[in-house]
């Protein structure tokens, strides 16, 4: 018990300390953040075209853009390449501008259809619900430990009256407490690994998941 107290002590510090900075701007986001470096871009004399959609040729603009100016020219947009390109420190990319959720939703829809293997963590071959929630968020920057339970543990708690896209939600099915989780897509309905039908989409209002929903946490 002292040992799982202690673990789980230090998993949460590090959730919770989990920071944004390796997020970075990237291939798939949008909005009026994106369409402001690829127009510093365009006045540079970089093939590209200011219209908040970060395609291919925005970055192949700004990997050109990193070879100029000697850094890892890997397309993206972190906090070196705009402090570079822009001038000024790199804003914050929260929830707040939505690309983050939709980055995390999207990413994890990808996925829809790979088998559910209890233990599992290939996101191709086979996967269980927590390995799949752990990748998934570690795709956004959010660093999460292996297990429903111990996930459980982190972030900040929310009712399910305040859920919002991007939230993790977890029910206890085989053993008591947290031993299932998704991810909170809006409408009512959470992607997860389900045992029956794989990677998928359900509702929280289906009876089974309803009767079995413990709570969610909020991870970033």
């Amino acid at each position: 018990m002292i040992f799982r107290a202690l673990a789980l002590v230090m998993m949460f510090m590090l959730a919770s300390s989990t920071s944004f900075a390796a997020i970075a701007f990237r291939q798939g986001d949008q909005g009026k953040e994106i369409a402001e470096v690829q127009a510093r871009l365009e006045r540079m004399g970089y093939d590209v075209i200011a219209d908040g959609d970060f395609g291919i040729a925005t970055v192949e603009a700004v990997k050109d853009f990193q070879k100029t100016h000697g850094m890892t020219a890997d397309g993206l947009v972190g906090d070196k390449t705009y402090a570079a390109l822009m001038g000024r420190a790199m804003p914050e990319v929260s929830r707040g501008s939505n690309l983050i959720t939709r980055r995390l939703i999207n990413n994890a829809m990808q996925y829809i259809g790979t088998p559910y293997v209890f233990g599992g963590n290939s996101l191709y071959y086979g996967i269980d619900c927590s390995a799949y929630t752990q990748q998934i968020y570690a795709s956004i920057g959010v660093n999460l430990p292996r297990t429903a339970d111990y996930q459980f543990e982190c972030g900040t708690p929310v009712s399910r009256a305040d859920l919002i896209p991007g939230d993790e939600v977890f029910f206890t099915t085989y053993t008591y407490g947290a031993s299932h989780c998704g991810i909170y897509i809006g409408n009512g309905e959470f992607i997860h690994a389900s045992s029956t039908y794989g990677i998928t989409v359900s509702s929280l209002n289906d009876s089974y998941y309803a009767s079995r929903y413990i709570g969610a946490r909020r991870m970033f």
